[in-house]
């Protein structure tokens, strides 16, 4: 590796670093200068901007924003909670499956904010240490990223692959990641049932129950939606919500299955016979179409107000997620694109012998850039370039979580906020932080099992 590439690879590393102190909208904004710099500094060739990822998550944020703005997100949040507090003994294992699912159904971690605040409640007035339960519901909450037909990160993957031969659909990637994904978490949870002192064998917490302030604001309120009253509109949203989920499920499973749904058209090209050759529809758009639909059917059926959906937290972060993945995956893939022959000469070898490693690289990359559709979108071609097969990819596919290592990530910084109690935290040296122990073992074991069952079955 010559000097100029070191030079270049450090302006992107550069850019990375400096939008990651400013928060997700400045990582793809400053990106855009790093870019810049490449193009019209060192004439490298631009990359492809990742236009149809960033159409899925604009669709997909925009119909759960409208399900937000019906207060159907609300409903499902309630529901969440009667669980848990029938069985606050056993929140350490529930809370962080509620928060799990709640983002494979939305295709967002953002949509468990209102649930943290009520967990912490539920452990503390237990008398459960809140960090177990916290730690890992927030990791769960960002890992059902992998596993969520409609995310970001799993549509990447599939349209990534099938321009790289490899046909997958959206269901057969959640087959091999829901299953190691629950593997790693429930794990992580069981690690975390005994984590730390408890409560009343804490000096830290018992001198916070000393004072008298203190300990009226950790006990004083109860968070809670169990007092919110739900509307029938609210319900409604969600119906509509979970059809327009099971319609993209529907097309998957039918083309598993060899009856293919998807309406074929005319690619302008002929066969050996001169008759045309027809393209069916692919699952990107079809999600587009549904999830674009499923909010109009909200806000004619459901009394969702689109300037409510605005500016609810849901379709703000997902916006922002759009600018951050266009900045970084077009800096990201024009890096690479100019570099590709000299990535197949130094990563060849390693990736041929141990093809597997690559999740190592993933890893690292999501520490940076703090988004794993980015990850996706910016890594799986290299990963392919290297002649990496597509099943170890799909069973690596969790290791695109790891921005839980550097605790700056929203969910992570919300969630010591909730909690009253004080024992979830950012350590004093920043890495002995709430969120590694579970971030660690959750995402290794899911990779690990993810590996294993592609190894078996593909």
């Amino acid at each position: 590796m010559d000097s100029l590439i070191i030079i270049q690879l450090l302006i992107v590393l550069l850019a990375l670093y400096v939008g990651a102190r400013y928060g997700s909208l400045a990582l793809g904004a400053i990106s855009g200068i790093g870019l810049a710099i490449l193009v019209f500094g060192f004439q490298m060739k631009p990359g492809t901007p990742p236009t149809d990822v960033i159409y899925i998550i604009v669709a997909a944020v925009t119909c759960a924003g409208m399900l937000q703005a019906s207060g159907g997100m609300d409903w499902m949040i309630q529901l969440a909670e009667k669980l848990l507090r029938k069985n606050p003994g056993r929140i350490t294992f529930l809370a962080p499956l509620c928060t799990f699912f709640l983002t494979v159904m939305v295709g967002t971690g953002h949509v468990v904010y209102t649930l943290m605040p009520i967990i912490c409640d539920i452990a503390l007035k237990k008398g459960i240490r809140p960090e177990r339960p916290c730690g890992v519901a927030s990791i769960a909450s960002q890992l059902g990223i992998t596993c969520s037909p409609i995310a970001a990160a799993v549509a990447s993957f599939v349209i990534i692959s099938s321009a790289n031969g490899f046909e997958i659909t959206n269901l057969q990637v959640i087959a091999v990641t829901l299953p190691s994904v629950l593997c790693g978490l429930m794990t992580a949870s069981a690690l975390s049932y005994r984590r730390g002192l408890d409560l009343d064998k804490d000096p830290k917490f018992q001198a916070r129950c000393a004072n008298p302030e203190t300990y009226q604001y950790m006990y004083g309120n109860t968070a809670t939606l169990l007092d919110v009253e739900i509307s029938k509109e609210a319900k409604r949203s969600v119906y509509i919500f979970l059809a327009a989920l099971g319609i993209i499920v529907l097309f998957s499973v039918f083309q598993i299955a060899g009856c293919d749904l998807r309406p074929s058209f005319a690619t302008g090209q002929l066969n050996a016979s001169g008759e045309p050759i027809l393209k069916p529809l692919s699952m990107n758009i079809i999600i587009q179409i549904v999830m674009i639909a499923a909010a109009a059917f909200m806000i004619l059926f459901a009394k969702a107000q689109p300037k409510k959906a605005v500016e609810g937290a849901v379709w703000q972060s997902g916006m922002v997620a759009v600018v951050a993945i266009y900045g970084i995956a077009w800096l990201a893939d024009t890096f690479f694109g100019n570099y590709m022959e000299v990535m197949k000469a130094g990563l060849g070898g390693i990736v041929a012998q141990y093809p597997w490693a690559i999740a190592f690289a993933f890893f690292t990359v999501s520490v940076l850039i703090n988004s794993q559709g980015a990850v996706v979108v910016s890594m799986l071609p290299l990963a392919y370039s290297l002649d990496i097969p597509g099943p170890v990819l799909i069973g690596v596919l969790p290791s695109v979580y790891g921005y839980f290592f550097i605790p700056n990530y929203p969910s992570d910084i919300a969630t010591v906020n909730f909690d009253r109690s004080g024992t979830t935290r950012i350590g004093k040296y920043l890495f002995n932080h709430s969120f590694m122990m579970p971030g660690l073992v959750s995402v290794s074991i899911a990779t690990l099992v993810g590996y294993l069952i592609t190894t078996v079955f593909f």
